[in-house]
């Protein structure tokens, strides 16, 4: 079934029907803070739909910059210091424990419970968005799970197959780094611990305590550091790359291998032609372990809304099998309902299945107040100074350890 009959034939009775609407004062605005990957595509459409079935109900939509995640979370977390957060907005994982340990969200159980849209969500996604306590703070959005594309035209010409370990992964980097092309466009600036994990944590490093300073640990990192350092099969700006870098690169020809999702397919495709990119996940280290990042994003309402009912209805429309499409449409993110996955016709299929292979090691980055930070600035420091030489591998990986448990 394609995407327009889908939608077509969900209609506005089946939005209608997904959830009760009891009254709602008139006149009711609800600010809702997002972020678009691609700063041309917007939340118009969905939001008229939603504001058509809502009458009582407005949607102030403000983008926020991404800045590698570093810039969205500094925002919402300062608001939260600062009391003025919106009334709802897009949220990750990695801001659960802080959010809470601030008061500045709200459980969303009450609701949940007597949404009839539940069941379209499965039950390993309600389950990676239950919080420590057992409660629900966040709604489900959207997903994408890191995998690793390659120029399969390179490819071929060399002949070599996509590397499913980490030293075939080495191999093709030396050998696809030639003249203006480097093997690997590593992501050494913001936003870049979703390339250094596959290696560093599916290498043997671990986010429990002292599982960043075994001798294994240290040893996948002083590895991933060295593609750079010594093995010379990344690009020279890698320490200032973050993620427009490393995917123009890939784009313009001058990389054969990067690690990122979904959201670029369809532009690496356009730019390169369908049949020079291949998808496949990451390599797997020596002892068959593979780890990836589970991308995960979901809407929350913040305490301070005054609506929450209103706020309840918005979100509820967003993770709808309707508004999740239209959502969708625009992240390029794969839908979180059964219905709409199952229809889906947003990418080539061999991405989505290099997606679906990787859920079985995908994962999230810890629960902790501490994730936000290291991922806004202790990873990226240190990981620069590792790359520059101003650290050793060791001590980037002691920094982490020392992050996390003092």
């Amino acid at each position: 079934m394609k995407r327009r009959t889908l939608l077509k034939a969900l209609g506005a009775s089946a939005l209608a029907s997904s959830f009760p609407k009891p009254s709602i004062a008139e006149g009711v605005t609800l600010r809702w803070w997002y972020h678009f990957d691609n700063p041309e595509n917007t939340p118009a459409k969905f939001i008229a739909k939603f504001e058509q079935d809502n009458p009582g109900i407005k949607i102030q939509a403000e983008p926020i910059p991404w800045g590698g995640g570093a810039d969205y979370a500094n925002r919402i977390f300062a608001s939260a210091v600062a009391g003025n957060l919106p009334d709802t907005g897009l949220v990750r994982l990695s801001y659960l424990s802080q959010l809470m340990g601030m008061e500045a969200i709200a459980p969303l159980d009450d609701h949940i419970k007597s949404w009839p849209g539940r069941s379209e969500i499965s039950d390993d996604l309600w389950k990676l968005n239950t919080a420590k306590d057992g409660k629900l703070y966040y709604m489900p959005a959207h997903y994408v799970v890191l995998y690793l594309c390659y120029r399969a035209d390179l490819f071929k010409q060399a002949g070599l197959q996509p590397p499913k370990t980490f030293e075939e992964f080495r191999t093709c980097a030396k050998a696809l780094t030639k003249g203006d092309i480097y093997g690997f466009g590593m992501r050494g600036a913001a936003g870049g611990f979703d390339n250094w994990g596959p290696f560093v944590i599916g290498g043997g490093a671990s986010f429990d305590k002292g599982g960043m300073v075994t001798e294994k640990a240290i040893k996948a990192n002083e590895w991933y550091v060295n593609l750079f350092r010594q093995d010379k099969v990344t690009p020279p700006s890698a320490p200032a790359d973050s993620f427009r870098q490393i995917i123009d690169a890939f784009k313009a020809g001058r990389t054969a291998m990067v690690i990122h999702h979904l959201t670029t397919a369809n532009e690496m495709v356009a730019a390169l032609g369908d049949e020079n990119v291949g998808a496949v996940t990451v390599p797997h280290s020596p002892e068959g372990k593979a780890w990836t990042i589970y991308g995960d994003e979901s809407n929350a309402i913040f305490s301070t809304c005054k609506n929450k009912e209103a706020a309840f209805r918005w979100l509820s429309f967003l993770s709808s099998v309707e508004g999740n499409l239209m959502f969708t449409k625009e992240t390029s993110q794969l839908t979180i309902t059964k219905t709409g996955a199952a229809n889906w016709t947003l990418h080539p299929k061999r991405f989505v299945d290099a997606t679906l292979a990787s859920l079985p090691f995908a994962s999230v980055l810890p629960d902790s107040p501490k994730t936000v930070d290291f991922v806004r600035t202790v990873w990226t420091t240190n990981m620069q100074r590792a790359l520059l030489g101003e650290i050793t591998p060791a001590e980037m990986m002691q920094a982490y350890e020392h992050h996390y448990y003092g």
